[in-house]
């Protein structure tokens, strides 16, 4: 089964995200926190990051940073999802090397092919 980590503070987001992959299939597992998410990526090895910019303690794009630095994940697919979505918060997690960007509300049919796409290319 395939290991999507999601970083994200807003219970209703995190459980209804639970919701919509887990019936896809995907084992999701929910971190509230940017550096307890850092500590989830070396603890879980997830296949997919789904990541919010807007966190306690690391910021989104600290974390991305973070993960694009070292080398164990610097492959790693990271979906931003973000309230953020004007164009200066989408090119500053462009250029810290996101995968993906979206805004919510997001449309649950669209975020499921999303991170279908992610995980199999």
């Amino acid at each position: 089964m395939r290991q999507v980590l999601l970083i994200e503070d807003e219970p209703n987001i995190a459980e209804a995200l639970r919701f919509i992959l887990g019936r896809d299939g995907w084992a999701v597992s929910v971190v509230a926190d940017g550096a307890l998410g850092l500590a989830a990526v070396a603890e879980l090895h997830p296949d997919l990051v789904i990541l919010d910019l807007m966190l306690p303690s690391l910021s989104g794009l600290e974390v991305l940073t973070a993960l694009r630095a070292d080398a164990a994940t610097a492959a790693l697919p990271v979906l931003m999802l973000t309230a953020k979505g004007q164009d200066r918060d989408r090119a500053a997690a462009e250029a810290a090397g996101v995968s993906d960007f979206m805004t919510k509300p997001f449309d649950n049919a669209d975020i499921r092919a999303r991170v279908r796409a992610l995980l199999e290319a």
